[in-house]
């Protein structure tokens, strides 16, 4: 396998191209900004600004639904339960979906498109915002101006 530079419509200082068999596919190695990106799936969004502003927004949500299951408590645990072990299969599985959505984003960001950087730091703070600060207003009661505030409590 070799690495030779391109200037396929992109600068060849942030372009590599990687060679299989016939066909060259390429590899952004800076940020770049423009809708003609491939995101997750190979010809998608493609060139169509709609579809690329679908993708966005689609890796926004993902990055959200990432926070609220971050943040979500939907399986309760009550110890001594003989619900127990269904519990923690459930808070198991709900891990797993959490960490698939979350390398689904990081493998989004890796297309190094800035709009779609931006859309997954947007969805993240977004849903930290909602969700995370309603975990601390949770746990402490409601938000007390005379007491600091901890995120990590």
């Amino acid at each position: 396998m070799s690495f030779t530079a391109t200037a396929n419509g992109v600068p060849s200082n942030s372009t590599v191209a990687m060679m299989l068999g016939r066909r060259r596919i390429p590899i952004h190695t800076s940020f770049y900004w423009g809708h003609k990106v491939d995101i997750l799936f190979h010809c998608w969004p493609g060139n169509s600004v709609p579809m690329y502003a679908v993708a966005l927004i689609l890796v926004f949500v993902m990055a959200v639904l990432v926070e609220w299951l971050s943040f979500t408590n939907i399986v309760k645990l009550k110890p001594g339960t003989s619900n127990d072990v269904v519990g923690s299969l459930l808070r198991t599985g709900l891990y797993g979906v959490r960490t698939g959505f979350s390398y689904l984003v990081m493998l989004a960001v890796m297309s190094f498109n800035g709009g779609v950087f931006l859309a997954a730091i947007f969805g993240h703070v977004i849903g930290f915002m909602i969700f995370g600060t309603m975990a601390v207003m949770k746990k402490s009661g409601g938000l007390d101006s005379s007491k600091p505030q901890s995120v990590f409590v």
